[in-house]
């Protein structure tokens, strides 16, 4: 059976931050049009939540816009992890998708302490808030018994576009598999915590990624504007499609740190036998099942906050600050944004910053991020080139000083993002090597002692 052939795939990309709509030419790789805006979180009703109906909408609009001009003939999708949707019989939903960045009361987090699986069994360790899907659902089924006991179908968060688009509820393995507590990635099923919770009759089917599991609906169809149905595909976690393409044509060891919100490295090639759970280190699940050794810190919501405190700073600077900063020994220390990342319950604060400029600051934030990615990739044993992607590889500071901090090569693919490409090649598609470029690791003066001194400031 051959693959369809696709000239231009829409994907349908929802962030933490940020959601969009990318349409994709299948010959180049290129994203030829692309539509945003603010992924929002309403701060009333039962809990924070975000704003599915003003997604929707935007998603038609964008759709109905980009039907016209260039056209597309599949939609793909891919958003970020931990969220999953709760439908009633109705197929409507039943509770809001709660935003993982609610934290719980004391009681409830306590009584899912007691009943979570160990990390033995899922490679999912206890994350703050509602990090853990597991998490979530305890919560809402505690503090909301009546709206659950509505609850016909749970879907992972890519899913439930899917199903709004197709009519089709499915489960998918990578969104089942991004620290959920759900699922046992050495068994391929789900984990004890699903009849514990007794939801196992709630979930939907799983599908794989790969899937085309409908055409839009013709309503749906008709309202785009569509000259006749296309298909949709199942859907990825985000951080998975980052990874899909290098795994199509790469081979093992190697890392990939995508960035985004989240900075999240994936270990391919790598084991799981030597995961610390508490130090954010976990298993992911891959678009072909596969179990894959991965950490994480909140590293671009970290540079963000970083940015709007230090300003405006041209790279050029921030590179020739890189030798004062160091000279200087000025440091930041985890963690600007608390409750994740390799060194948990440590408060940031800065070292011999006095009277910097803010140049200085750029170039010490950018080494801070350096060391944290390299202090990740440490936890997983990742070998071989490291791959970055997403808006961290358009930081040629933080590029250069990952390469020296790490001791290896370190390729940057600077697209917008590799989360759209890599959902575009669940249709089928042949992946398309972008631009990139290449840093051989190279010495900096210093280095070593400062990260020593890093090491030794954090302890």
């Amino acid at each position: 059976m051959t693959a369809p052939s696709y000239r231009r795939i829409a994907v349908l990309d929802i962030g933490k931050t940020n959601a969009k709509v990318v349409v994709l030419d299948a010959g180049t790789g290129a994203e030829i049009a692309v539509l945003k805006r603010p992924n929002i979180t309403i701060k009333t009703g039962p809990y924070p939540h975000y704003d599915i109906e003003a997604l929707w909408s935007f998603a038609l609009d964008a759709l109905k816009r980009l039907a016209q001009a260039p056209g597309f003939d599949a939609i793909s999708i891919t958003t970020h992890g931990a969220a999953a949707a709760l439908l009633d019989r109705h197929g409507e939903l039943a509770m809001p998708v709660i935003d993982y960045e609610h934290e719980y009361p004391e009681a409830i987090r306590d009584a899912y302490a007691a009943l979570r699986p160990s990390f033995d069994e899922t490679f999912s360790p206890r994350l703050a808030m509602g990090l853990n899907v597991g998490a979530q659902l305890h919560y809402q089924k505690s503090a909301f018994p009546a709206a659950f006991a509505e609850v016909a179908a749970i879907l992972t968060y890519a899913q439930y576009w899917t199903a709004r688009l197709t009519g089709v509820a499915a489960n998918e393995l990578t969104s089942l598999g991004c620290h959920t507590d759900l699922w046992n990635p050495k068994t391929g099923d789900y984990s004890s915590l699903v009849d514990t919770l007794g939801i196992r009759d709630l979930m939907a089917p799983i599908r794989s990624a790969f899937d085309a599991l409908g055409p839009v609906l013709p309503d749906i169809t008709a309202e785009l504007g569509l000259a006749a149905p296309v298909p949709v595909y199942c859907g990825i976690h985000d951080s998975n499609a980052s990874l899909l393409p290098h795994l199509v044509h790469r081979e093992a060891p190697f890392a990939v740190v995508s960035t985004g919100t989240w900075v999240i490295n994936f270990g391919v090639g790598g084991d799981l036998d030597h995961l610390d759970a508490q130090r954010d280190a976990l298993a992911n699940v891959d678009a072909y099942g596969r179990a894959v050794p991965s950490s994480r810190f909140m590293g671009g919501r970290e540079f963000e906050i970083l940015s709007a405190e230090i300003g405006p700073v041209d790279e050029k600077a921030a590179q020739a600050a890189i030798g004062p900063v160091i000279d200087k020994g000025m440091i930041l220390l985890p963690n600007i944004a608390p409750g994740s990342g390799p060194f948990p319950g440590k408060t940031s604060r800065w070292i011999g910053a006095e009277d910097a400029s803010r140049a200085e600051r750029h170039a010490a934030a950018c080494l801070y991020l350096a060391l944290m990615t390299d202090a990740c990739l440490g936890l997983i044993g990742a070998k071989g080139p490291i791959i970055v992607e997403g808006p961290f590889a358009l930081n040629e500071t933080y590029l250069k000083l990952l390469a020296a901090v790490a001791g290896r090569e370190v390729t940057a693919l600077p697209g917008t993002t590799g989360t759209s490409q890599g959902a575009a090649l669940l249709t089928g598609i042949r992946p398309v090597s972008g631009a990139e470029t290449h840093g051989p690791p190279a010495e900096i003066a210093g280095l070593g002692a400062y990260r020593d001194r890093w090491y030794a400031a954090i302890e």
